[in-house]
Formats: structure tokens, C-alpha cells, sequence
């Protein structure tokens, strides 16, 4: 068995990440652990079952939400609380039990509970319209704070005094409280009337009493349970962990002994901030990057030439036909998150002199941060750039979303050159790329999602810094000196030979990221640990 680790973490805190529907999303829910259970369970090559140590009430939407929902996973949180539910059920907030002449009022966010005409809840609901969160209200201050499960139940209530938290308890299904988190110091004590949690290990259950009533922090409380739960698990199985620091300390010691596979993924886990990783290092099994900048990054902070390290990326390509050659403009996908002023104001000024040989040419800067005004303050600090260097502000004005122009005709005055192309998740960059004729990414790190999707569709990358995903002279250009993006871009857009030619080379690569190369990559690793990646030999099992 392959066990998944992941690190979902809210903050780095041990809860999950969901969030109210009325509220953007403010990061990816993408990263290394999904695409990798994305690709386990698609090829089905090996049994596997994720590990969660976080309290998750509502992962099973975010399960559904990346296409996973039947992947089998053990829930340490569901152990402490005796959670035997494993499917989601439908909860309405009426069926709750609400005082005599309570009335709802509807808004188009939230449903707000009025008592004598005073606020009594807000009922908050998630992006499935499930309710996740009801907040109650004394004199007009919040005093506690109801977190639903997705499977029916309250997960857990937070008190408050004076508008502050006390503490938080974790409940059982039938509404008793199993543990309370002080938020205050952070300690955490079992309650005495309930004092066991269950393990649940393929057929087996049984439940264990707790070592202590009272820990320290709740790190203690998960190692012990999670402890008691490696102890059922068999020699020969591997742990892949999903390198973070708020867990890696605690793996550290609950896996001595077990096979294991650490996962780095793009700045998530820097061995410079974290010295003490070195004995994990040392312990693992084989340890695999995203890519290879990231894999010779490890090398070199570690002070080590690893054997027994690969650079697996975490997103596979497929085919795609790309629809630039539809539009009668030729837009260009700029991504300037992490770019400093004085290079995101260079840029600005490279690109704006292309645009006065090239009329057809529109530059879309592409945002992955999800503030609300991010859109707005990237146009205003592109027309900063333009003024000071001596071009039209009005390249880079805002239009109203979806504003379209009456039988696709410019209107009078400057037309606008300069879009923010804002996208969070993974289906909005998709969209957003399948539209654009070149990819020009000159940060020192480029993302790999973007380059993924661009050798997907067959766009030319011009880029900074060589990678793995840009075969130069081929499938795009490693741009050394900045000065020559013109020269560049001109070697794509004008024509289109260069173009088609970067495209078949672009899919040629294809072929090297696919699902069935990166799973080859993975039965290496796999075999070299002492797993066998052979689908037949587990196919009994799976039956």
C-alpha cells in the first residue's frame, strides 16, 4: 500500500482550507499530492489511500472538487472523534433545532436568523450550497460558532467571550464533545466521560483509550493517534510525504522505520528555513522534486548529491488545440506575480515598444493572486509604467468585464492594450491560455502549470531561464538579454512558420509528460524503494 500524506492546511493551522462561496478563493487548491492521487487513481497501478491529519469536516467536497471523490483515505480526526459516516449526506438548517419565533431572512449571500428583531445566527454555505458554518449572537456580539461536516453532523463549536475564542470543541456524531483545544495556550484535554479514539484498519476496528486526559498541544494528540495507527500498518508499505513544516517534525518520528518518499513542491517546503529536515533527508527512502530547477535546488541547500532523487512533475500534458488562431488579435500571456517594480516597469516598457510595430499584438498580464482589487491595481501600476515611459496610459484602462463592443467594432479614441487576466484555480488558467498566441514568462522561476498547458496546446514560450518544458530554437526561446524580447516575439508573430514549427515541437514534448511516462517515472521509484507497480498483481485485491 502507498499512503499519501498531503499538507492541506489552513495557515498552518491542522484544518482544512474551506472557505464560505461568497468569498474569493485566495490560493490554488492545487499541488503535488492531488496530481499524484489524480494519477494513482486514473491508472489504477497501485492500491494507495491518503493520510489526512488535519480536521477536514468537508473533504469530501473537496475531494469531489478535484475529481477524486473515491479515493480511500484515513482520517486522523475521524478516529479521535469516533466518526463512522463515510458518506456525505444533506443537511438543511431547518431541520436544526432553533428557538420558538425564530425567522430567516434571505439575502443573496447568507441566510440571517432573527429572534424579537434582533440578529440571533448567520448561516454561511459553501460552494456547493451546503451549510459549513452558523454563527450565533448575543447582544450583538458573536459567542459561538457552529463548523458542520459534510456528512450530516456538527463537526465542531467554538466559544467565544467578549468577541474572542476560548476554546474549541471537536464533537462526536451524537453531539458530545470528545476534545477541547484551548485556544488560548493551546493545550488540549480528552473528555473523561469518552476517553477512547477508533482505529479502523481494512475489516479491523477497535477503539484504544487515550495515554493522558490533558496534552500539551495538539501535535501530541495527533502523533499518538497517528502512531497507534502506523502500528497496524505492514512493513513493506510506503509513505509518501508531501514536505511541510508543520508536519514534517512530527513524520519525522512517527515514521522511523517505514519506507518513505518525500515530495517537494515549487517554495513550499525550502530546506534554507529548515535545518532540522536534514535527518529526515537522511532517512528517506527517495525523495522527488517537481522539477529539475527544484531537484538541483534541494542538491545544493542539502550539501548533498542525493542518489535516490528524481524530478517527477506533478502535472501530466494532454493534447489540446489552442484557439489563437480564431481571433483576429494576437495576445500575449505576460505572468508578473513576484516580478519587483523596477523589472515589472522594464517589461512594461519592452512590451509597450512592440506594440508600436505590431498593431495585432495585445499583452494579457496574467495574475495567479486572487485580492479583490488585484485587477485594478496591476492596470493602475501598468499605466504607472507606460507614463514613465513615455507611452499611452490609456493602453492599460479599465474595461468593464464582458464589455464588448457593439458588432466587434473598436470604439473611438486609444484603444486598450494592456488586459489583467486574473486566475486562481486551474480550469480558469486553462481557459485563459487556450486563447493566447505566445507565452512570454521572463521571471527567474517560471510556473510549471503554465508551461505544462503551453506545450498542451502547442504555444511558443519565451522564457528566462531554461527548463525541462522549452527546448531552445524549437518550442520556444531562452531569452538571456531581456533587450531582444522584440526580436523574439517578431520570431513567432510575424508569420506563420515559426510558429507551426514551435507547435509540432511543442508536441512533440507532449509525449515526454504524459500519464503513462510520469507513472514509468514512478515505477522506478516505486521499485527502487521496494514497492511493485505491476496493475496485474494487485488486481485481486481491488476486486
Amino acid at each position: 500500500m502507498l499512503y499519501f500524506i498531503p499538507a492541506w492546511y489552513q495557515q498552518g493551522q491542522w484544518c482544512e482550507n474551506e472557505q464560505r462561496w461568497t468569498v474569493r478563493r485566495m490560493h490554488t487548491e492545487f499541488d503535488d499530492t492531488v496530481k499524484q492521487i489524480q494519477l494513482f487513481q486514473r491508472s489504477r497501478a497501485y492500491p494507495y489511500q491518503v493520510m489526512l491529519l488535519s480536521a477536514a469536516p468537508n473533504f469530501r467536497h473537496f475531494l469531489h472538487r478535484q475529481g477524486i471523490y473515491r479515493a480511500p483515505y484515513w482520517s486522523c480526526f475521524d478516529a479521535i472523534q469516533e466518526v463512522r459516516r463515510r458518506k456525505m449526506m444533506v443537511l438543511s438548517f431547518h431541520n436544526l433545532k432553533w428557538p420558538e419565533g425564530i425567522e430567516f431572512v434571505y439575502t443573496p449571500f447568507v441566510v440571517v436568523a432573527m429572534l424579537h428583531r434582533q440578529k440571533y445566527a448567520q448561516i454561511d454555505f459553501g460552494e456547493d450550497g451546503n451549510p459549513i458554518r452558523i454563527d450565533f449572537y448575543q447582544d450583538g456580539q458573536l459567542c459561538r460558532r457552529n463548523l458542520y461536516d459534510d456528512r450530516g453532523f456538527i463537526s465542531s463549536t467554538i466559544l467565544y467571550q467578549d468577541g474572542q475564542p476560548l476554546h474549541q470543541d471537536y464533537l462526536m456524531e451524537n453531539g458530545v464533545w470528545k476534545l477541547r483545544h484551548f485556544l488560548g495556550d493551546g493545550h488540549v484535554e480528552i473528555n473523561s466521560g469518552c476517553p477512547a479514539y477508533l482505529l479502523q484498519y481494512g475489516e479491523m476496528e477497535q477503539e484504544k483509550l487515550f495515554s493522558r486526559m490533558v496534552y500539551s498541544n495538539m501535535e501530541q494528540l495527533i502523533y499518538e493517534v497517528l502512531a497507534a495507527y502506523l502500528g497496524l500498518t505492514a512493513s513493506e508499505d510506503i509513505f509518501c510525504v508531501a514536505m511541510h513544516g508543520l508536519h514534517a517534525p512530527l513524520l519525522g518520528k512517527a515514521l522511523k522505520g517505514k519506507k518513505r518518499i518525500l515530495s517537494f513542491f515549487e517554495g513550499r517546503y525550502p530546506l534554507s528555513a529548515h535545518p532540522e529536515a536534514m535527518g529526515m533527508l537522511a532517512a528517506a527512502d527517495y525523495l522527488i522534486a517537481d522539477s529539475e530547477k527544484n531537484m538541483a535546488r534541494i542538491r545544493q541547500e542539502a550539501g548533498v548529491a542525493f542518489p535516490n532523487i528524481m524530478a517527477i512533475p506533478p502535472y501530466d500534458s494532454r493534447l489540446d488545440i489552442g484557439i489563437s488562431q480564431q481571433f483576429r488579435v494576437q495576445k500575449i500571456l505576460v505572468p508578473v506575480d513576484g516580478l519587483e517594480d523596477g523589472a515589472f516597469a522594464a517589461l512594461v516598457r519592452l512590451l509597450g515598444e512592440y506594440l508600436l510595430v505590431n498593431e495585432k499584438a495585445q499583452i494579457h498580464l496574467f495574475t495567479r493572486r486572487a485580492e479583490y482589487d488585484r485587477r485594478q491595481r496591476l492596470l493602475e501600476h501598468t499605466r504607472g509604467a507606460l507614463r514613465k515611459a513615455g507611452f499611452e496610459e490609456e493602453w492599460a484602462a479599465e474595461e468593464p468585464e464582458g464589455q464588448v463592443a457593439e458588432n466587434d467594432l473598436e470604439e473611438e479614441g486609444v484603444p486598450v492594450r494592456f488586459f489583467a487576466d486574473q486566475c486562481v484555480d486551474e480550469l480558469s488558467v486553462s481557459k485563459c491560455m487556450r486563447e493566447q498566441r505566445l507565452l512570454v514568462d521572463l521571471r527567474d522561476i517560471p510556473e510549471q502549470y503554465l508551461q505544462v498547458t503551453a506545450i498542451s496546446i502547442g504555444i511558443p514560450q519565451i522564457v528566462y531561464t531554461e527548463t525541462e518544458f522549452v527546448e531552445h530554437g524549437k518550442n520556444g526561446i531562452v531569452l538571456r538579454e531581456p533587450e531582444k524580447l522584440q526580436q523574439a516575439m517578431d520570431y513567432y508573430l510575424q508569420g506563420s512558420r515559426n510558429w507551426n514549427r514551435a507547435r509540432v515541437c511543442s508536441y512533440e514534448l507532449v509525449k515526454d509528460y504524459t500519464a503513462d511516462k510520469l507513472l514509468a517515472k514512478w515505477k522506478e521509484v516505486m521499485c527502487s524503494v521496494g514497492g511493485d507497480m505491476d496493475p496485474a498483481a494487485d488486481e485481486g485485491e481491488r476486486e
